[in-house]
């Protein structure tokens, strides 16, 4: 079924018509349907972990694949840590493919760059089973157990009756997926976004960042899987995607030194500081000599707040960092569609509030949370069975009759992904393994540092902290140290 869907997704074209500059070198801006901007718009609704697994999976893990940040070593060092350390075999599976909650919409995309999949769901391996089947239904193929003591893992069919909303979407009509159908939209190069409709020249120029269009050339492109791909990972390493691509020559910014936004944030973002009081401690390892940062000693808390941020949306990233993410053209996409685009242009009255503050998928929220971002609400399923033939199955309705109201186990314990009261290293990069002592002195011992040099400090992780990390992470592979100004911190 991934392979079908991916291969649908390479038979798809859209035709794009290009404004190109006079010297032929830069993009002005381009016009584009609803079905292109309903899936340029999806970035935003992208995990930050999702990013990072189809970028290796499209550009190859090895060489070609960009590094986004710290969060590719922070992925890559869960995929490696042992299951054992892991509340349940669902938590490490649901953090190195997470969930979108915009899943059932993006699968609607002419083009699906997060190969969103059905969520599945299982029930007692034993069809025999006499315990009540609708208190016994959970995500994954996990150790979930069912109350008679057997595992959950007989998958369960999903009839979707209605179109699904996805959460707290709904109402409105418009027929596209975050779009409305009839809109279009002119697209500048570093991905500002307006509508195209008749009004001001001047003023929807402007919007754009378009000063000059003397000798300008229009061209019509093609654009497939290939080049969306291409535009994902021009939009977190360039400040010139659409040239990039268009012209075909690498403009400006890299993986390390991301182009920089200046957009102020909005009041509603100022929130964000103003909620989350739950802090974590950890512990800094610094070489005394240089006041460089070794290692992080944490415990669970600190690990899981690091797990969270694989699940977070490209654009929650974006609201809790005020479209000041160090992704400038992600920067101008959200903000876009936070000062520009009206709710009008979009499918529902709802999508721009959830475009611009998207919520953690179902499931995905830990219990001592420290960054403020909300979780989508269970969409209601119903169970049903039928006695000859033997069948049973689950319907996502609001108005459904005769069936059970499901309640759903998530594959973390506690809400939670990973096991304490285990020591954990995290180093600067944020890769993490469990710490024991042979390991510490085994890197000491690579670094030709000596104990006597090392020196311990504990600090607290609140939301000011777990903000700089997140932003760090984004673009920075010494998150810890960059994160945390590590430094300034040591000389107080």
């Amino acid at each position: 079924m991934v392979q079908m869907a991916e291969d649908a997704n390479k038979d798809v074209f859209f035709s794009l018509k290009v404004m190109i500059n006079k010297d032929k070198n830069k993009v002005l801006f381009a016009l584009v349907d609803a079905d292109f901007a309903d899936v340029l718009l999806s970035f935003l609704t992208l995990p930050l972990g999702k990013i990072v697994k189809v970028l290796a999976k499209h550009y190859g893990e090895e060489d070609r694949a960009p590094v986004v940040g710290s969060l590719t070593s922070l992925y890559n060092g869960l995929a490696n840590l042992d299951g054992v350390y892991f509340c349940t075999e669902g938590s490490k599976e649901m953090l190195l493919d997470p969930t979108s909650s915009f899943e059932s919409e993006c699968r609607k995309l002419k083009i699906d760059v997060g190969d969103n999949q059905p969520i599945r769901y299982f029930t007692c391996e034993n069809w025999d089973c006499k315990c009540q089947r609708d208190e016994n239904v959970g995500m994954y193929n996990d150790n979930g157990s069912c109350k008679c003591g057997k595992r959950l893992s007989r998958e369960i069919f999903v009839e979707e009756r209605e179109a699904a909303a996805g959460g707290d979407g709904g109402g409105g009509g418009g027929g596209g997926v975050f779009a409305n159908k009839t809109s279009g939209f002119l697209i500048s190069d570093d991905l500002r976004m307006v509508p195209n409709v008749a009004g001001s020249v001047m003023q929807t120029l402007g919007n754009l960042g378009v000063l000059d269009t003397e000798g300008a050339e229009l061209r019509v492109v093609t654009f497939g899987f290939n080049e969306i791909m291409d535009l994902l990972k021009g939009s977190l390493l360039s400040s010139t995607p659409l040239s990039d691509i268009v012209l075909g020559e690498q403009q400006t910014g890299s993986a390390s030194e991301p182009p920089v936004s200046t957009r102020e944030p909005t009041a509603t973002e100022k929130e964000t500081t103003t909620i989350s009081k739950k802090v974590v401690n950890l512990k800094l390892m610094v070489q005394e000599s240089t006041n460089k940062l070794l290692f992080a000693q944490a415990e669970s808390d600190f690990v899981n707040f690091l797990c969270s941020l694989l699940a977070i949306p490209l654009g929650g990233a974006e609201y809790l960092l005020g479209s000041r993410n160090c992704f400038k053209s992600i920067d101008n996409l959200h903000g876009s569609v936070v000062d520009i685009i009206d709710a009008k242009y979009l499918a529902t009255p709802y999508m721009k509030n959830r475009l611009t503050k998207p919520m953690l998928a179902y499931g995905y929220m830990s219990k001592n949370r420290i960054l403020p971002l909300g979780e989508q609400s269970f969409r209601r399923l119903l169970y049903y069975i039928r006695a000859c033939p033997d069948k049973e199955w689950l319907t996502y309705t609001t108005n459904g009759y005769g069936g059970w109201p499901v309640g759903i186990d998530t594959p973390k314990v506690d809400r939670e992904y990973v096991k304490g009261p285990i020591m954990y290293m995290v180093t600067d990069d944020l890769t993490v393994t469990p710490l024991c002592m042979t390991s510490t002195l085994s890197i000491l011992k690579e670094m030709r540092i000596s104990m006597s040099d090392v020196k311990e400090i504990e600090i607290q992780i609140g939301l000011q902290e777990a903000l700089s990390i997140l932003k760090a992470s984004l673009t920075s592979t010494s998150a810890l140290t960059d994160g945390l100004m590590i430094n300034p911190v040591l000389k107080k």
